[in-house]
């Protein structure tokens, strides 16, 4: 029950007035954001064209959402696999995928094509030691637990943690509470812990699939995407797909990624991307796989140079 406006009159100095504070009191803070500004923080997504714009800094919450079967989890295991390189961890829990299936899928990204030799396969995980972790739970999981797993997670130090998906963690579609609650405590765990976390979730079901969901579209409670930082739309452009199974031709954009809240970010926008099916990655244009597959190949050397060679070893074995 909420005090009363009668207790109100005759209120005692509450334990939280030290947190009443006079403006000038953040002066330091206030140049810091000026000088460092928040948006200039943080990993950035594989495309170049998005880097000034959209940031994964710790302590925040992206919500990565679309159509079933339009690419949510693809999209984000390649945008993992790139904070991957740029240097951070990451913990995927995957509730739909065994973690030999998300690796499977993750080995074809990092060489851009569809058969790696045994040798890359083994190089390349052995480079994944001590970066990539997977939670090996399949089906319903408790949310107490995996928020348990979570904690564990920031504990070692790992950057960003995945949660694929978001509906598996709480029972019921129907159930709004429950969901404001479970992603009320990991918007504070977020905070709190220093890690950045993502959620995967599906849109709701609209007239067809050539409509482009957006925030509004979140299935469940709507206060899922008022509590996240980021949120991030997949669509997949099924039109263009089978017009191409007609041999028509279409120079369309293959998919989008839409940014319709970016609380710390000046930026929303759709992101036009061109899929590789070889690779299982998205580019910018579609002779984007040359630049892709270079850039690739000079982040594994800055990393690692074994895994260059079986990189260039496999691209030249194709």
């Amino acid at each position: 029950m909420l005090i009363t406006i009668k207790d109100l009159k005759n209120f005692e100095v509450p334990q939280s007035a030290a947190d009443v504070r006079d403006a000038s009191t953040y002066v330091e803070d206030v140049k810091e954001a000026f000088l460092n500004p928040t948006i200039a923080q943080g990993h950035t997504l594989p495309w170049p064209k998005t880097q000034d714009n959209i940031r994964f800094r710790p302590g925040e919450v992206s919500l990565w959402m679309g159509i079933n079967g339009h690419g949510k989890s693809m999209m984000t295991s390649h945008v993992m696999l790139d904070f991957l390189f740029q240097g951070a961890t990451v913990c995927i829990a995957s509730f739909e995928m065994k973690p030999a299936a998300t690796l499977r899928r993750m080995t074809r990204q990092a060489l851009g094509f569809a058969n790696p030799t045994e040798q890359f396969i083994e190089q390349f995980h052995g480079w994944l030691e001590g970066k990539l972790w997977l939670y090996d739970q399949q089906g319903t999981v408790n949310p107490n637990e995996l928020l348990k797993v979570i904690a564990y997670c920031a504990s070692k130090g790992i950057d960003h943690f995945v949660v694929d998906s978001l509906m598996k963690c709480v029972k019921n579609e129907d159930d709004y509470n429950g969901q404001k609650e479970f992603v009320d405590k990991v918007t504070a765990m977020a905070r709190d812990f220093g890690i950045h976390i993502h959620l995967i979730h599906h849109s709701r079901k609209l007239a067809d699939e050539t409509q482009v969901p957006g925030k509004y579209d979140s299935k469940g409670s709507g206060s899922i995407t008022d509590q996240v930082d980021q949120c991030f739309s997949i669509w997949r452009n099924k039109k263009k797909e089978q017009r191409i199974a007609r041999g028509e031709e279409d120079d369309g954009v293959d998919a989008l990624l839409v940014c319709d809240k970016n609380r710390h970010g000046e930026w929303e926008g759709r992101i036009g991307l061109f899929f590789d099916s070889e690779g299982q990655f998205y580019g910018e244009t579609e002779r984007w796989r040359a630049n892709y597959t270079d850039r690739i190949d000079k982040q594994c050397q800055q990393l690692q140079n074994s895994l260059t060679n079986v990189v260039n070893f496999s691209a030249r074995s194709k």
